[in-house]
């Protein structure tokens, strides 16, 4: 399954650096650029799924490179990321052609929600359906195929376990899956993750390929066997 490609314009290289390097974790494609002009280019240049624009670019300011890439494209999804909180700025970026409007400070778990939702309505989600020997997830439909049998998941379930399967073999801590999921990390959160692990273990116990594996004092890990990754 290809991933999902993102345009990232961003001055800030500090936050630019953790930004990408998130994710790219969360495995999307990041193409990073300092400045309008480098971030116009890339654009015409490449085959992207979504456009992350700071306002306040040097050489070439968000709001106009968004003007010029929805000259270009219509219907790639564009997001605003800003410091600022006026509202004369958030209609002026709906106005360019903008499909959404982040503040900074934010929250990577907030972004990757924001993501996501407009990578699904563009049919562009590399997330929503994963394939495996015996089954299939369906993570928007909130449905777990397994064999012959169809097992209706909440959406939380649904969420934790295409985390897992987006993420494959990595350690994933409980931290991180409690932010990309419930956007908290807390006590009262972290039992309800040993809940939903433990169902979804029950959940895939015919498939014996697949397990959830747990690495102490690190989290969980999707183990996939080799015979399945052939």
């Amino acid at each position: 399954m290809s991933k999902a490609r993102i345009l990232y314009v961003e001055d800030d290289a500090a936050l630019a650096f953790v930004t990408k390097d998130n994710l790219e974790d969360l495995g999307y494609e990041v193409v990073h650029c300092a400045d309008g002009e480098l971030g116009l280019a890339s654009f015409k240049n490449g085959n992207f799924d979504l456009c992350l624009l700071d306002v306040m670019l040097p050489r070439m300011d968000g709001f106009s490179l968004g003007k010029k890439i929805r000259e270009r494209d219509s219907e790639i999804p564009i997001l605003f990321l800003t410091a600022k909180g006026m509202e004369s700025d958030r209609l002026e970026g709906f106005e360019l052609g903008g499909d959404d409007y982040i503040v900074k400070p934010f929250s990577m778990a907030e972004l990757e929600k924001r993501i996501q939702v407009f990578l699904r309505r563009s049919g562009k989600s590399g997330d929503s359906e994963f394939l495996f020997q015996g089954g299939k997830l369906d993570v928007d439909g909130m449905k777990l195929f397994l064999n012959e049998e169809v097992v209706d998941l909440t959406r939380k379930e649904a969420e934790v376990l295409g985390l897992f399967f987006k993420r494959a073999g990595q350690a994933l801590s409980r931290e991180e899956i409690l932010s990309q999921v419930w956007g908290k990390s807390d006590y009262f959160s972290g039992r309800s993750l040993d809940v939903y692990i433990s169902k979804l273990r029950k959940y895939l116990k015919p498939i014996e390929e697949i397990s959830i594996e747990t690495l102490h004092g690190k989290g969980f890990k999707l183990i996939v066997s080799e015979e399945e990754k052939e």
